[in-house]
């Protein structure tokens, strides 16, 4: 499956963005989803993750620095994932990416890293 992300930009702390993922090639449907990040200097680090229809019951797994601000969501039909960024912080400016994997969302959130990788789109927050 090729995953492509774009949506990012730069906006100013407090703002929102929506990065979009689309996949080509394989049905997302059969994909458990997920966003990282990797900000300059930093590793790269876990944002969130949604189950696969049918397993799960769509649950959503987020990072504890983004739970409350950032909503993922997916679009079987349209083969698509989003990642809804509210309420935006200098600490949120990094390289995202998206991901998908054939292990559970949950699987993600606790570090399994998935099969099939986009490349990353920049989120750059300023004040």
């Amino acid at each position: 499956v090729q995953l492509q992300a774009s949506g990012g930009g730069s906006v100013q702390a407090g703002g929102s963005l929506r990065l979009s993922c689309a996949a080509s090639g394989r049905t997302l449907s059969s994909f458990a989803m997920a966003w990282f990040r990797q900000a300059p200097g930093k590793e790269r680090e876990f944002v969130g993750a949604i189950s696969r229809d049918g397993r799960d019951g769509g649950n959503t797994y987020y990072a504890d620095s983004v739970k409350g601000r950032f909503t993922i969501s997916r679009d079987n039909a349209q083969n698509t994932m989003y990642l809804q960024m509210n309420s935006l912080k200098l600490g949120d400016t990094a390289v995202y990416y998206c991901a998908a994997g054939r292990s559970s969302a949950q699987a993600m959130a606790m570090g399994v890293s998935p099969a099939y990788w986009g490349q990353g789109t920049q989120v750059t927050v300023s004040s």
